[in-house]
């Protein structure tokens, strides 16, 4: 058995905006080594545990340098990426080889109500983000991602808005999820307790690893995919059309249409990368 751990920080246990990584930074990465701590020896303690060859940590926020690798100690089977730019962004070196996938401290997407910055992708660059006319956010384009590799997301951690996101009926509405937090604004949060929360986290790590695969229903989208951005402004458009293949539908909207989805998946990040680069 191999499994993935995509890790984000705003949905973490105790963070509550990006002020707050820039003035206590190291507040943030305590807090999310610590959750991500936890899940590993409730994984490691699991009657399971004996049949896991390799756990793959992304650390997936910002420039993936928020995990220490001190982390890969809890076990040998531990690996932990991290920098970047890197390829497949939030599921780097990711295949058809893994048998589940934990989604951590995850967020709303871009205009959620009461959502704890909330954001898909870039706060700075991106508005929306669809995919065959349906609004995303990162965890449903990367459980998509997943399910193009037939891999189930077994487990997601984040804020209520998030969970009213996936819980939608044609979103991931059987996923096991520990809500972490409820958003009090868009830059402030109700975190819950650290206790209430490592309780629920220990016993939806159980029921994740107790069920079979098979029976994890995929997360994907038909073909032909359709993906629809609109950026912030229409500078950021400009050099987005830079790109072969992406049709431009106003000033700040544009669409790449492809029949494989893994396709998909890796020119997003490269046209939001794109759209980095526009003079404003």
């Amino acid at each position: 058995m191999k499994l993935y751990l995509s890790i984000d920080m705003e949905g973490m246990p105790g963070t509550y905006n990006w002020d707050q990584e820039k003035t206590d930074r190291a507040t943030v990465k305590s807090l999310m080594s610590a959750h991500v701590e936890l899940v590993l020896k409730e994984i490691l303690q699991h009657p399971k545990a004996s049949a896991i060859e390799e756990i793959v940590i992304a650390d997936s926020h910002a420039g993936g340098d928020n995990l220490g690798f001190e982390i890969t100690a809890l076990d040998k089977s531990i690996c932990l990426i991290s920098g970047g730019p890197r390829p497949r962004y939030m599921l780097p070196d990711f295949d058809a080889e893994y048998d589940r996938v934990f989604l951590l401290g995850y967020h709303s997407g871009t205009g959620a109500l009461m959502g704890n910055m909330d954001h898909t992708y870039s706060n700075s660059r991106v508005h929306k983000i669809f995919i065959n006319d349906k609004a995303m956010n990162e965890a449903l384009i990367n459980a998509a991602y997943a399910g193009y590799h037939k891999v189930p997301v077994a487990l997601v951690t984040g804020d209520e808005a998030l969970r009213k996101e996936l819980f939608r009926e044609d979103a991931m509405p059987w996923l096991d999820y520990v809500s972490t937090k409820r958003a009090v604004a868009k830059f402030a949060a109700k975190n819950y307790s650290s206790l209430r929360v490592d309780l629920q986290i220990k016993n939806a790590v159980e029921r994740a690893l107790n069920k079979d695969r098979q029976a994890i229903p995929l997360y994907s989208f038909s073909a032909p995919v359709k993906l629809n951005i609109e950026f912030h402004s229409t500078a950021m458009t400009d050099v987005a059309c830079l790109m072969p293949y992406v049709k431009r539908l106003d000033g700040r909207n544009i669409e790449f249409v492809e029949d494989n989805y893994g396709i998909v998946f890796e020119a997003l990040m490269a046209l939001v990368t794109l759209a980095s680069t526009a003079s404003m």
